[in-house]
């Protein structure tokens, strides 16, 4: 869509954000998943500069196939006093593969004369040189005029002639940046249509988020006039980040009617986002606008009423619209709507049994108040309603005693566990080592449970989060401990309380394996 472009830089600028540190095949991976979301152009990466970056675009070449977007190298303007031709970085650029290459200029004129060390009449030249140059290779250019609002501020004259430079020389866009990310809407605004009526030039958008206004000050320069917008998956980004695409690109298309991708691709947007979180391993933000898990959350009971009347009543769209689903918070604060309407989710039809539903709120009411949390531990909640419904919790084993041990042997620590149950008509003793009790229970559990449920084997602790209820009692506080068990396919948290940490993992341990096994479809004892 040449009208407007809708420019992933999460390769390049978001890969700068402290912590994330990404492979040539994570970029890869990346990629392939920004591609899926139907955007116009991929930054890869700064080659001749960056010898990964070197790699990815050699590696692009032949493993990279994009259905949607084409490939962008990053770089700079010639050095001072080199000719484009001759300058090696710009070589790589040349020699990248990448049809299309964004190249950095300084536009502000105090970093010219400080930063380059050069004159503004040699910085000039430098744009012209390599944007034609470029050009004449056959490959389309575009311009980031970096720290511009800043120079514009500074020196509005030569913040322009910059950008008319670039236009001259064959620069399809400009982007203006806001490299150091403290502007506002309204100033945004302002600039961008003095910049578009008085140049007349292509002009683009990259904001950083240093004053929280990244997506207004890319939606409020959308409006002013650019038709290229720049941003990375899910905010990523040195300091406080770079605008988020998915928001500023679903915002563009649900709120401001203006659609910017393929026609059906938003709904990939949460898949995408979360499948970029886990190839950086950086857990998503669960209240991220639109693909977060708890966008379309609802806690409270005055919502779930007038959400069992019309779902639209409490959410701004239909979560469908980028993939998200809406969820049903179970807390001390839900009435019967919500518990009636998460019954639902979970395939209990609630609504001819008032009196159950009243049980149901009563008993969560209640647990809460002694520390349970059940709005983050589905699976609890899920054993809570069918021991509800059913009259008896589900029972696939019962346990006779558990023992953990821990000591010091030679100055670490070790620790083993011991339990006993009756599985399968059989009387199974497990012993389990960790390096922790908890991690020796979880081991000596699913070993005596496998032996008659061998898909046991298939569980997995991958989270395990503890807090001290009433700190005022220090090593004598109440413990909640939260478990996430996954069998390879998907997950399940379940919630423990108890007068130690034992006790309360032992607990939701327990529930974690029980849950695994009713979803595998196993029939619980009589």
């Amino acid at each position: 869509m040449n009208d407007f472009h809708v420019y992933d830089t999460t390769l390049r600028d978001g890969a700068q954000q402290e912590g994330l540190n990404l492979s040539v095949l994570d970029k890869l991976h990346i990629a392939r998943h920004i591609d899926q979301l139907g955007v116009g152009f991929i930054e890869g990466g700064w080659p001749g500069a960056n010898p990964k970056d070197t790699e990815f675009f050699r590696r692009a070449k032949d493993e990279l196939k994009l259905e949607h977007a084409q490939l962008a190298a990053f770089g700079a303007t010639r050095r001072a006093g080199v000719a484009a031709a001759d300058d090696p970085l710009v070589a790589a650029l040349r020699d990248s593969g990448a049809s299309v290459v964004t190249l950095v200029a300084k536009s502000h004129d105090r970093h010219v004369e400080l930063a380059l060390r050069t004159t503004l009449e040699e910085n000039l030249a430098m744009i012209r040189d390599t944007v034609a140059h470029l050009r004449t290779e056959g490959q389309r250019v575009f311009l980031d005029a970096e720290h511009f609002f800043d120079g514009y501020r500074s020196n509005r004259a030569y913040a322009l002639e910059a950008l008319r430079v670039a236009a001259e020389a064959g620069a399809e866009v400009v982007a203006l940046c806001d490299t150091n990310g403290g502007m506002l809407p309204g100033w945004v605004a302002d600039v961008v249509d003095d910049v578009v009526t008085t140049t007349g030039v292509r002009v683009g958008i990259h904001c950083h988020n240093d004053t929280g206004c990244a997506v207004a000050n890319s939606l409020a320069a959308v409006e002013a006039g650019a038709t290229h917008v720049q941003g990375t998956l899910n905010g990523y980004g040195e300091r406080t980040g770079n605008a988020d695409l998915v928001t500023v690109v679903a915002n563009l298309e649900l709120k401001l009617g203006r659609p910017v991708l393929p026609s059906g691709s938003l709904r990939e947007a949460t898949r995408v986002a979360h499948a970029v979180a886990d190839v950086t391993n950086v857990p998503p933000a669960a209240r991220q606008p639109y693909v977060g898990v708890s966008a379309f959350a609802h806690k409270a009971g005055l919502h779930a009423s007038a959400i069992k009347v019309d779902p639209n009543l409490y959410q701004h769209m239909d979560p469908a619209g980028v993939g998200n689903d809406m969820r049903l918070l179970v807390s001390d604060m839900a009435g019967r709507a919500s518990i009636e309407l998460k019954g639902a989710q979970l395939g209990f039809d609630l609504s001819q049994d008032k009196e159950l539903v009243t049980r149901v709120t009563a008993r969560v009411k209640a647990m809460e108040s002694a520390g349970y949390t059940f709005e983050a531990a589905d699976a609890s909640f899920e054993l809570l309603l069918v021991e509800e419904v059913q009259g008896q919790r589900p029972a696939y084993f019962e346990v006779e005693s558990w023992r953990a041990i821990t000591s010091s042997v030679e100055n670490e620590a070790a620790a083993e566990a011991i339990v006993k149950l009756r599985a399968g008509g059989s009387r199974i003793i497990a012993v389990g080592e960790g390096n922790g009790p908890v991690n020796a229970l979880d081991h000596a559990l699913r070993q005596a449970i496998g032996q008659a449920y061998p898909e046991v084997g298939k569980f997995e602790l991958i989270d395990y989060k503890v807090r001290i209820l009433d700190q005022g009692h220090g090593t004598d506080a109440v413990t909640r401990v939260l478990i996430e068990t996954s069998d390879g396919e998907s997950s399940w948290v379940t919630v423990g309380v108890g007068g130690n940490v034992i006790e309360a993992s032992w607990e939701a341990l327990v529930d974690g394996v029980v849950f695994g096994l009713r979803r595998h479809g196993e029939q619980p004892l009589s």
